[in-house]
């Protein structure tokens, strides 16, 4: 199928809609942990996830400046990953994250650290809402918007979007700052998530957006 009738064919099935964007976001940095940026990590995510870092630098400060909630994640297992499930069979890579085992891959990555006030979701599956307080967390904060950065965008960004759209939350996807190994899955996936799931946005739209929104309290 080429471009232009794929782009057709999406148009016919009524995939051409838009979520407008809410008057209380909340910032959510998915796994941003240096596991994906060190060369010597099984998990390195190469110049995608990079990229991912850069934008997301930006992006967290955007956010910080316009006082929005901030929520970071991680993955964490138990000693021996038995917490991890069926999640850690299919990607062994992620027993990096056992306790104890690899400190400076589980580290937030530089400049990403959570600051004093903002929420740190560990989670051991691939959505930040399954099995966490994510959802509920946002609900009592009256959160409508959920802007979201991170890694990978084919993985824990995707599902974490998905499960925004079915607790009632606007995803907004923030293009310059998510990441993936390779730019074929990162493009199909942020193709599929704007189609039928979120808004896929760039930086300088989510800056505009924010100059506008109310300081929360």
């Amino acid at each position: 199928m080429t471009d232009a009738s794929l782009t057709d064919n999406y148009a016919r099935g009524g995939f051409t809609q838009q979520l407008p964007l809410g008057t209380r976001p909340a910032l959510i940095v998915i796994d941003l942990v240096r596991a994906y940026l060190l060369e010597d990590s099984p998990l390195f995510g190469g110049d995608g996830c990079r990229a991912a870092h850069a934008g997301a630098l930006q992006l967290l400060a955007l956010a910080r400046r316009a006082a929005i909630p901030i929520v970071h994640t991680n993955v964490a297992y138990q000693a021996g990953g038995r917490d991890g499930g069926v999640f850690i069979k299919k990607i062994p890579a992620l027993r990096h994250f056992e306790a104890g085992r690899n400190p400076e891959y589980a580290a937030f990555a530089e400049g990403l650290e959570p600051l004093p006030g903002e929420t740190v979701i560990t989670k051991q599956y691939a959505s930040a809402f399954f099995a966490t307080s994510l959802a509920s967390t946002l609900t009592a904060l009256g959160v409508d918007t959920l802007l979201i950065a991170g890694v990978s965008t084919s993985g824990c960004v995707r599902a974490t979007a998905v499960d925004a759209c079915q607790h009632g939350f606007v995803p907004a996807v923030i293009r310059e700052a998510v990441g993936d190994r390779a730019r074929e899955p990162h493009e199909a996936n942020l193709f599929d998530l704007q189609a039928k799931y979120a808004e896929v946005v760039g930086l300088e739209t989510v800056a505009r957006y924010l100059d506008g929104i109310a300081p929360q309290r």
